[in-house]
């Protein structure tokens, strides 16, 4: 472990179980390096184990199973660059484990199901962002994973989603109002009456006047571009590739918006599509290019998932480095 930090800068992960959390994770170690990063899965804050919860009736998605109270004294006290004794949740036995310690780090990412639902906690994040995976997309997944891999049925696995949706609805979905930014991944709108939901809509929501983050944009900062990208720079198979930026509204409030619908085929030619995109704050011509080239095998590589969940992580790190300036400032003056 490295010396003290001087600032400890909290991120939020949020969102549903499936939606992309753990590869974004893994792109953020890109990042900030494995070293440098602790990340703190918020099931170990469960106060209910899986059998109290059969008990009860009372499933993880709901507050009643979580000790909000023991989540923000700990990421508060990691923030004030104290160790805490971290709970555990065994996800083989669903009980909890002895508890183990943590120290501050540089960049402690706090992920799970309520990372920016409780007030006291979401007071705490540096940076917050909420994967937000749509209906459509959700049950195709889920169906293409419980049925061809696990064998369950049809109904099965539309009664696990809709078993889940009102706990969902009620203490999850509505977290999206407070993060930072927002990835959407939603039907494409290129291909008609699509089922098969492999092509991809991707938008990611950012918004406006959040302190330190200025939005990504096309061409133009607060113009309206709708953009299909030269045949002859870019390979893309059908059905091609559309992206959008613009201003827009995100729950009553404004917000600027960047969007990729389709998806690509030559990783090494997304440098055209960089060198397009502004204050995406990397440190150097073909940064991005170079980090989704890095992994081609993660999940969304190929469409707007994985450029947007980078473009999101330098931003992260563009946070970090100016807050881990000011403190050092501070020290110094």
């Amino acid at each position: 472990m490295s010396s003290k930090p001087n600032r400890v800068v909290v991120i939020g992960v949020a969102g549903d179980s499936g939606c992309g959390k753990s590869t974004f994770l893994r792109r953020l170690n890109d990042l900030f390096g494995e070293e440098f990063m602790t990340v703190i899965c918020l099931d170990d804050y469960h106060s209910l184990d899986r059998k109290q919860r059969k008990a009860t009736g009372i499933t993880a998605l709901d507050p009643r199973a979580n000790n909000f109270d023991l989540m923000y004294e700990q990421v508060k006290a990691l923030k004030e660059g104290k160790s805490i004794m971290k709970p555990i949740y065994n996800h083989e036995t669903g009980l909890l484990d002895p508890p183990e310690l943590v120290h501050p780090n540089k960049v402690i990412v706090i992920e799970g199901l309520h990372p920016i639902y409780d007030e006291r906690v979401r007071g705490l994040l540096d940076f917050s962002i909420y994967l937000d995976l749509s209906d459509e997309v959700k049950i195709a997944w889920k169906i293409q994973r419980d049925m061809a891999e696990r064998g369950h049925t049809l109904a099965d696995v539309m009664q696990a989603i809709e078993s889940r949706r009102p706990d969902f609805e009620a203490y999850i979905d509505p977290q999206k109002a407070h993060a930072d930014v927002v990835i959407q991944i939603l039907p494409t709108n290129l291909i008609a009456n699509d089922t098969e939901r492999k092509v991809l809509r991707v938008r990611l929501v950012q918004r406006s006047g959040v302190e330190g983050i200025e939005p990504a944009y096309l061409f133009d900062e607060g113009s309206t571009i709708s953009w299909i990208p030269c045949g002859t720079k870019l390979t893309c198979s059908y059905p091609g590739i559309k992206l959008f930026s613009g201003p827009d509204s995100w729950l009553g409030q404004p917000a600027s918006v960047l969007e990729i619908d389709g998806q690509f085929d030559r990783l090494d030619e997304m440098v055209y599509i960089e060198s397009h995109l502004s204050s995406i704050d990397t440190k150097y011509y073909g940064e991005l290019t170079e980090l989704l080239r890095k992994h081609p095998d993660y999940p969304g590589s190929n469409n707007g998932t994985g450029l947007l969940q980078i473009i999101v992580g330098l931003k992260m790190r563009a946070t970090f480095d100016r807050l881990t300036q000011q403190a050092e400032q501070l020290v110094t003056a």
